[in-house]
């Protein structure tokens, strides 16, 4: 036995220290820059012009109310200072924004954030002790809409804690100032709640559509997985396998420059070795896995909440039709679930025997067992994809849907 082969059997006793496809999945970094990339750009334009129109028509608003308001208004320089200040910020945000490619950095918005303290100061010193004449602050009710604006632009997170931040100080001075008219404060505080609002909405559409295309975009590059062979390797072995190549190659081009003596010295060996298993090993997994497993595995989405029992490889019979079809069927099955906790389990086979006439098909069950997917909220599309992988049955088990489908394919043999 040569010396390789022989730290070749001294590498399998120990191959806990070879890398293994037991860690998370975790996309290429290239691909994950490249998707995120798209996320932002695709529709995020036209988003970022509606919370902007939006933003200027709840400005225009409040500016119109201050002009309304401003004979009334004994000593009305503050206000309009701090209306002059808003403009400021507003103009040179935007022109920093639009000069770094629509990117805000931090340093950039906390600057606006304290540009906005700064305006809420200013009107509520012009403003205060005024509600008796039915005065109300403006230019700072206008600063939330600054935060509608570059919602787009920003972490949602970021926006809600300094809208809350802005919301909380707003309440605080209605609240403290003095007034003989309570029922003053009344509109004092919707106009508040309007403005507040208004970036609180922004917030929510533009969380679902980040999350709209962060599905669409993991979808699509898990549909990869639907023209894979019936028994193959995924994304992941694929990377390692190609690492591992890159390393053969190296060793075997040292080898072949004389870099790398003959017979190879104790640790070269040692490196063959633990390549020449590796290899194996991901051979040996790439016939034992199917398409789904990989395609589960490989989705950021799914794999937290799909399980797959299918001990006689019987996903890999699938036609494409019916890949693409099961794979779509799984997607909207656990996005129409219930929002915390939504599960399928899939259970595959066994085999059942052929219909008479029909010796050439295979025919199997493919069971989906549900937990916090009601079946009044499975779309419509989710059947129609379950009817094109075969006839289905289903029943509704503790208010959790469960669907029976009636699989048939063609024979391995025959195909």
């Amino acid at each position: 036995m040569s010396h390789v082969e022989e730290n070749t059997l001294g590498v399998v006793v120990g191959r806990e220290n070879l890398p293994r496809r037991t860690r998370q999945f975790r996309r290429p970094q290239r691909t994950v820059s490249t998707t995120r990339a798209n996320q932002h750009v695709l529709g995020n334009r036209h988003l970022t012009v509606g919370t902007v129109a939006a933003s200027a028509a709840f400005t225009l608003f409040f500016l119109m109310l201050f002009i309304m308001e401003l004979p009334r208004m004994p000593s009305p320089l503050p206000a309009v200072i701090a209306w002059i200040v808003l403009g400021g910020i507003v103009a040179v945000t935007a022109l920093i924004v639009r000069a770094l490619s629509m990117r805000m950095p931090t340093w950039l918005f906390a600057t606006s954030l304290v540009g906005g303290a700064s305006v809420i100061l200013l009107d509520q010193v012009a403003t205060w002790g005024l509600s008796e004449q039915h005065v109300a602050s403006t230019a700072a009710l206008a600063v939330p809409a600054l935060l509608l604006a570059i919602v787009t632009l920003r972490e949602t997170m970021q926006v809600i804690i300094a809208d809350a931040v802005i919301g909380v100080a707003l309440v605080v001075c209605a609240a403290v100032e003095k007034r003989t008219d309570l029922l003053s404060l009344a509109p004092e505080l919707m106009l508040i709640g309007i403005a507040i609002g208004a970036p609180l909405l922004g917030v929510a559409i533009v969380r679902a559509y980040r999350r709209m295309v962060q599905l669409e975009l993991d979808l699509a590059l898990v549909q990869s997985t639907v023209q894979a062979p019936r028994l193959a390797v995924g994304m992941l072995a694929s990377e390692e396998l190609t690492r591992l190549d890159d390393d053969a190659e190296r060793l075997l081009d040292d080898v072949a420059e004389g870099r790398l003596p003959l017979p190879l010295a104790s640790q070269q060996s040692t490196r063959a070795a633990a390549l020449a298993t590796a290899l194996r090993l991901n051979l040996i997994e790439g016939r034992k896995e199917t398409w789904l497993r990989h395609a589960v595995a490989e989705s950021e989405f799914l794999a937290p909440a799909v399980t797959i029992d299918d001990t006689s490889s019987l996903a890999g019979l699938l036609g494409a039709e019916q890949r693409d079809a099961l794979l779509l069927a799984l997607w909207l099955l656990v996005s129409n679930g219930d929002r915390w906790g939504a599960t399928v389990h899939l259970v595959f086979g066994p085999a059942r025997p052929p219909v008479a006439g029909s010796f050439r098909r295979v025919r199997f069950p493919i069971v989906l067992e549900t937990t916090g997917v009601p079946r009044r909220r499975v779309d419509s599309a989710a059947w129609d994809a379950m009817g094109t992988v075969g006839p289905h049955v289903d029943t509704v088990r503790e208010g959790s849907l469960r669907v029976e489908i009636d699989c048939s394919v063609d024979r391995p043999s025959d195909t």
